[in-house]
């Protein structure tokens, strides 16, 4: 039985923040941006700065959980020799799982942080906590030293922190595309996924074409500073 040829994948919420995206970029590519409807926000907007979007975010943080050491536990056990025996091999087994819960706790692996909600604007990003503003989270692009989109929905970054400690983020969001291109157009104009235009699924102004809802070549634009 001949099978039909699988068609494009359906449209999906992501793909409405993507076409959005693009409409952003193409806006700020051809200095446009003056036409755009005005974002309520509580992020602390610098001078000059406009707030694009808003949405949800969830930060994870590449970071060990601790330095390796642990509380080693000495035992001194008198009695039977069956009581002395049982308390100094309960004690070692213990010190043992102690010991390898340290070296696990050492290395470094993804620790969610706090979600909240996102502004993203044309000088950084923002997550302001709710209830503890020390623990609100900004990034300017000036002050980004790496960045990647690992997934259309992460976007990852690498920056030095306020007290100088080396940071390097993920950021779970329907924006990460638009923090990346942002980022890039901003800070890291070479980059290679800008230049190749991999900010973008394949064919996706075609698909979007194709639903009916064209969209502008953004992916063009940002490399020739607003002419495709």
């Amino acid at each position: 039985m001949l099978q039909r040829p699988a068609g494009p994948p359906p449209w999906s919420a992501l793909d409405d923040y993507l076409w959005h995206t693009c409409e952003i970029v193409a806006d700020i590519a051809q200095g446009q941006l003056a036409r755009r409807p005005l974002v309520a926000t509580p992020a602390p907007l610098r001078e000059g700065e406009r707030a694009l979007v808003t949405g949800p975010a969830w930060p994870s943080y590449w970071r060990a959980l601790g330095n390796g050491t642990y509380q080693h536990n000495q035992v001194f056990a008198v009695g039977q020799p069956a009581f002395v025996i049982g308390s100094l091999l309960g004690n070692a087994i213990g010190n043992s799982a102690r010991r390898s819960e340290a070296a696990r706790n050492a290395q470094p692996r993804w620790v969610p942080g706090e979600p909240g909600q996102i502004t993203v604007g044309t000088k950084g990003a923002y997550i302001v906590h709710p209830t503890n503003p020390a623990e609100s989270v900004f990034l300017y692009w000036s002050g980004l030293d790496a960045i990647d989109l690992v997934a259309p929905d992460v976007f990852e970054a690498h920056y030095v922190s306020v007290v100088q400690r080396p940071v390097r983020m993920r950021l779970t969001t329907p924006w990460a595309s638009l923090l990346f291109v942002l980022a890039a157009y901003y800070r890291f104009p070479a980059h290679p996924r800008l230049l190749t235009q991999g900010w973008l699924p394949p064919g996706f102004e075609q698909r979007s074409a194709a639903v009916g809802r064209p969209c502008r070549p953004a992916a063009q634009l940002v490399l020739g500073k607003g002419n495709a």
